[in-house]
This record gives structure tokens, sequence and C-alpha cells, in this order.
């Protein structure tokens, strides 16, 4: 029997697969051809790759110079045309205190042409810190501090909110001829807000936003009439608000305990 499986196992056939043999000369002459385009390559990369031979810079420049531009990207100017790294040139434009963007771009022969957009204050947050459009704190401590910007304050990482809160009121308050100056979130949580005519409004920590639905669809009319007379409005109630007058002496407050009631009284004038 073993002498048997030997027999078979002799006559298995072992089959072989080869690769189609290359002449020697033709696969030197591709190696050859291969070094001649890496050569030429990198010899017209370094040809081409000539100093940067000049910069435009284009930008408002009310707040930022084009020399102090200069000065921060002076390190990456040293690079070739070719080489030369736009996007950590872009960076370190970006990274100035008033740029809010920059872009960067090649131009042949030999320039590099920047331009900025500049940062445009929208608030005021806390003491002297600026806020753009977006909320973003862009200047924690100003020089100089615009008077006519809102002011707004929070805890450290708030400042997002905080200005998305004021620029949501601050739409909603414009068809009442209604001017919001301050917005003001505390460490407890509790908000508050001041018109420029010097009214206080105070929302609290609950329900903050159905006490900001009730001071529009009530208060705000009351307000708009009688903005001389009004000290603050309290929203800090469950169902209604208080009105603080400034002769607090003969009417210290008027309680309006739902919007139905503070509608009509807005439409009475009281």
């Amino acid at each position: 029997m073993a002498r048997k499986q030997a027999q078979r196992r002799k006559t298995r056939k072992v089959r072989k697969f080869s690769l189609p043999a290359m002449p020697f000369k033709r696969l030197f002459a591709m190696l050859i051809a291969i070094a001649v385009v890496a050569f030429s390559y990198q010899f017209s990369a370094e040809m081409l790759d000539q100093p940067i031979s000049s910069i435009s810079i284009e930008g408002p420049f009310q707040r930022v110079s084009a020399l102090q531009i200069e000065e921060a990207i002076s390190a990456e100017l040293d690079s070739g045309f070719f080489s030369a790294n736009l996007g950590l040139i872009q960076d370190r434009i970006k990274a100035l205190q008033w740029i809010d963007s920059a872009n960067v771009a090649r131009r042949w022969p030999g320039m590099l042409e920047i331009s900025v957009a500049e940062q445009i204050p929208a608030a005021i947050w806390g003491e002297r810190g600026l806020l753009n459009t977006r909320g973003d704190l862009f200047v924690s401590v100003a020089r100089h501090v615009p008077a006519e910007l809102p002011r707004l304050s929070g805890p450290d990482g708030s400042s997002s909110i905080v200005a998305q809160r004021y620029l949501d009121m601050r739409e909603k308050l414009i068809p009442f001829g209604l001017e919001l100056r301050q917005v003001e979130l505390d460490t407890r949580g509790a908000w508050a807000w001041k018109l420029s005519s010097g009214i206080d409004v105070r929302l609290g920590r609950r329900d903050v936003d159905t006490r900001t639905e009730l001071f529009l669809a009530a208060a705000a009319n009351i307000v708009s009439s009688r903005e001389a007379e009004i000290d603050y409005v309290d929203m800090r109630y469950s169902n209604g608000f208080t009105i603080g007058w400034k002769d607090g002496s003969n009417e210290p407050a008027r309680r309006v305990n739902s919007i139905e009631e503070g509608m009509v009284a807005g439409l009475n004038g009281e």
C-alpha cells in the first residue's frame, strides 16, 4: 500500500510559473530614463524656487499695520518662492490680535500676495474685553474701549452664549422702540438686562426663555410707552412680573399676573 502511494506521488506534475524575461538593455534604459526625469525635476524646482522678491499686503489697516504683518512673517520670507509654507504664514498673520482672517497666495515670478480682514468689535466684554460679531473674545484688555458699544458680562467661557442672547433680544426689541445696552449672566446663572433708558430687566435663573416671552408679550408695550417713569421690571415670578416705578413713594410697584392682563394694561397705558 505504501508503495502505491509513493508511485502516485511520483506521477504528480508540478506547474512552474515564470515572469516574462526582460532584456537587460531595456531595463537599464528604463532606469536611466527615471533617473534623468528625477534629476530634471529636482534641477527645475531648484532653478524656479528663487527667493521671494516682494510681498503685497492689502487690508483696512485701522488697528494693524502692514509693517506689523511683515514683521510677523519675516522668518518665513527666507524660504524660496515655491518652498514657502503658505499655511504657516497665514497662521502667523492670524495670530496677530486684531486680525480676523488672512489669505496668502503666490504670484509669479516672486511675489506673495496677502490680504487681511480686521476684527470688528461688536460689544464690550467685562471691563475692557472686546467681542467680535460672532461673539468671540478677541481682545481681553483693550487700550481703547468704544463707549457706544453694548456691555456684556458673564463667567469665563460664556462670552458666546451671552453674545447670542444679546443679539437675539436686540432684534426682538427693535419693533418696540427699545434698545438693549447691557446683558449680564452672573456666576449663579441669573440673567439681567439694562435698556438704553436705564431700565433694569431682571430675569433670574429659571424659565428664562418663558420669562423673556412674557416680557415681549406683555411688559414691552408698557415699558415703551412709559420709559421715563419706570425704574425696573422684575420678571422673576411664576406667571407675571412686577414694574418698579421711579416715583416709589407713591406707587412702588405694579404687579401683572398674566400675559393677558399685561397686554390689556399696556394697551390702556397703565
